[in-house]
C-alpha cells in the first residue's frame, strides 16, 4: 500500500477537477469552455491527473440501494506494523475503505455486507488477522453527509 508523491496542482487542473466533481460525464469541450483550454489540452490534462492517481472517474453508488443495506466501520487495534494488516484486511471484498489512522484505533475500515450474518462473518476474519488485537464495531443507522467535493479550493494560509 505505497504512497504516492502528492503532485502539485495548478488553477487550471483545481478548475478541471471541480467541473468533473460536479459531473463526471461533462464533456470535455463543456470542461474546455469554463476553464479555458482547448477540449485536447484538458483531455490530456484530464488523463495526466488520472495517471498520477489525482482523481478516478468512477460511478459512486449507495450499497443499500445495489444489495448491500449494511455498512459499518470496524475500528481496529494492532499489535505490530499496521501497515500489513491494512494490506490484508483490504483484501477481504467486503472492505471497501481502509485507513490507518493515530489515536486509540490503528486502522479504521468500513465494510458493506448484505446482512448481519456477513457483517459477523467479516469481523470474525478480520479478528482472525494476524496482528489484529481487538476491533469495534460501528453500525451506519444512517447518513447525514457525503461529498466529493473536496480538494479543490487551496487551504487559506
Amino acid at each position: 500500500m505505497g504512497e504516492r508523491p502528492a503532485v502539485a496542482l495548478d488553477d487550471t487542473s483545481r478548475a478541471i477537477i471541480e467541473q468533473l466533481q460536479q459531473d463526471g460525464r461533462r464533456p470535455y469541450a463543456r470542461i474546455a469552455e469554463a476553464v479555458g483550454l482547448s477540449e485536447a489540452a484538458v483531455r490530456q490534462r484530464v488523463q495526466r491527473l488520472q495517471d498520477a492517481g489525482v482523481m478516478q472517474i468512477v460511478a459512486v453508488t449507495d450499497p443499500r440501494q445495489v444489495g448491500f443495506p449494511r455498512q459499518a466501520m470496524v475500528g481496529i487495534r494492532v499489535r505490530g506494523d499496521s501497515r500489513v494488516v491494512a494490506d490484508a484486511v483490504a483484501a477481504f471484498d467486503e472492505v471497501d475503505y481502509v485507513v490507518i489512522s493515530a489515536g486509540s484505533l490503528d486502522l479504521l475500515v468500513e465494510v458493506v455486507c448484505t446482512d448481519d450474518e456477513q457483517l459477523l462473518d467479516t469481523v470474525s476474519r478480520i479478528r482472525a488477522v494476524d496482528g489484529v488485537e481487538s476491533t469495534e464495531t460501528f453500525l451506519y443507522l444512517g447518513l447525514a453527509k457525503q461529498t466529493y467535493a473536496w480538494g479543490t479550493r487551496r487551504a487559506e494560509g
